[in-house]
This record gives structure tokens, C-alpha cells and sequence, in this order.
């Protein structure tokens, strides 16, 4: 039987602003990448989205990000390796708090946006992002996109490397995510997502958006949070895996 966890971005509000349906979806996923401050979240909101998580019986991952909350954590930008190394130790300290205050712990890292994408190929920025989960000092596994140097880097370190795939992104033909800033981003047909979802549970294939059949073997299926009918769609998502064979189960 194909084991698979499914995760989605949460916590992803700001003071009275949500954005995510945080409560309906930790009652699908079986992972939530909890946003830490930096690009979404409060001290509120991570509190709240841990206990429910805990509550739940859901995996707690830290969602670390560039500091830019007007950006929404998808601009590019330049940070130095001590501070980007350090700012990911605060983001994961951060929620750790409210993950053991309500019974729980971070017991994961992932990158999200501008960031998760940086680190693909950038040595520099990738060695940041592994420095800061070590100086947090809980030998955390990370969650990325396979093949990147963030989860090589990981492995030299010593920490689970956990390659992850997206139903509702386009591919390119080299297995890189394509960029948000082109219209054919995202897959918006529900249908198509959750075909593509069990089929890179099965297979660890799917298509790119040329058409070709590309390899994306992963451990952990994400879905956006932020997307329009992302409760529902996450439903279904998970009943065809199950219907199909797929036994849904945390990582960490």
C-alpha cells in the first residue's frame, strides 16, 4: 500500500484578516505548515492553529519564510546568511512555544514561497535555511521540492530530507515549480488536481505543462490552503488517495 502525507499551508492570517479556513482543512491534512510571523501569521493565530492542530491529532510544521508580510513571503529578496539563518531559528522558536503550550511540537520545517523557491538552486540561501533549523537545536526534518539543494544540504547535516510535490502547481519540464508570476501557475480545474494527486501517489509522476510525463517522487502532497474551495477540494482530494489504495499518514 502507497503511504503519503498530505499537508496544507495554515495559520495564514494576520489580525482580524484569514485567509486560510484553518479549523475544516486540520480536519483533511494530516500535516499543516503552520506560517510563523514572517509572512503571515501572528502570535494569536499560531496559538490558535496549534491547539486545533493538537486537538486534531495533526503534524505541527514550522512554515519559515523571508520577513515580509506585505509580500506575503513571494518576493525575492537578498538576505544575508547569519541574519537569514537566524531569522529562521526565531520563526521556528516562535511557534515551537505554542506547539508545546497546547500538547503538541514543531516537529518539521518548510519553506514557503520566495524562499522554498530560492532554495532550489541557491547554495548560499539554502545553507541559511539548514543553519537556522540546526540553531534551533531540535534536529527537525525539512520538507522541500525533491532534488533541490535545500534537502541535499540536509542530508549533510544530518537531517530527514523529505521531498515534496504539489497537485495544484504547474510543472516545468525539469521538475521545478512554475513560477507564480505566469499566468499558467497554478492548476484550477478540481477534477485535474485530484487526478494528478493520485497518480503522484501511486506513480510519483505527473505531467509538466508542456504535456510530458516528468518525475516527482515525494513523501508529502500539499495543497494550497489559499485557493478558492480549498476545503472542499481537499476533501476530495483525500477520499479518492484512500479509495484508491493510499494510506494518508504523517511524516514526522
Amino acid at each position: 500500500m502507497s503511504t503519503i502525507d498530505l499537508n496544507a499551508d495554515l495559520g495564514e492570517g494576520f489580525g482580524r484578516w484569514r485567509l486560510t479556513d484553518d479549523e475544516e482543512l486540520l480536519s483533511v491534512v494530516t500535516s499543516a505548515n503552520v506560517a510563523c510571523g514572517f509572512h503571515a501569521g501572528d502570535a494569536a493565530t499560531m496559538r490558535r492553529v496549534c491547539v486545533l492542530a493538537a486537538e486534531r491529532g495533526v503534524t505541527i510544521g514550522a512554515q519559515v519564510s523571508y520577513q515580509d508580510l506585505a509580500g506575503f513571503g513571494r518576493r525575492a529578496m537578498d538576505v544575508p546568511s547569519a541574519e537569514l539563518a537566524a531569522e529562521v531559528a526565531y520563526q521556528i522558536g516562535a511557534l515551537e512555544v505554542f506547539a508545546r503550550a497546547a500538547g503538541a511540537r514543531v516537529a518539521y520545517v518548510k519553506p514557503h514561497g520566495a524562499l522554498y523557491n530560492r532554495v532550489v538552486h541557491d547554495e548560499e540561501q539554502a545553507t541559511a535555511v539548514i543553519e537556522g533549523v540546526l540553531l534551533a537545536g531540535a534536529g527537525l526534518p525539512v520538507l522541500g521540492p525533491p532534488g533541490s539543494r535545500l534537502l541535499a544540504l540536509a542530508v549533510q547535516a544530518g537531517l530527514a530530507a523529505v521531498p515534496e510535490a504539489f497537485a495544484d502547481r504547474a510543472y516545468t519540464e525539469h521538475g521545478t515549480l512554475v513560477p507564480r508570476s505566469e499566468e499558467d501557475a497554478m492548476v484550477t480545474d478540481p477534477d485535474m488536481v485530484v487526478e494528478r494527486s493520485v497518480r503522484l501517489a501511486h506513480s510519483g509522476t505527473v505531467d509538466s505543462r508542456a504535456g510530458a510525463s516528468i518525475e516527482v517522487r515525494a513523501r508529502s502532497l500539499c495543497l494550497h490552503g489559499d485557493t478558492p474551495g480549498a476545503v472542499e477540494l481537499a476533501r476530495r482530494v483525500r477520499r479518492r488517495l484512500e479509495e484508491s489504495g493510499v494510506r494518508l499518514e504523517a511524516f514526522a
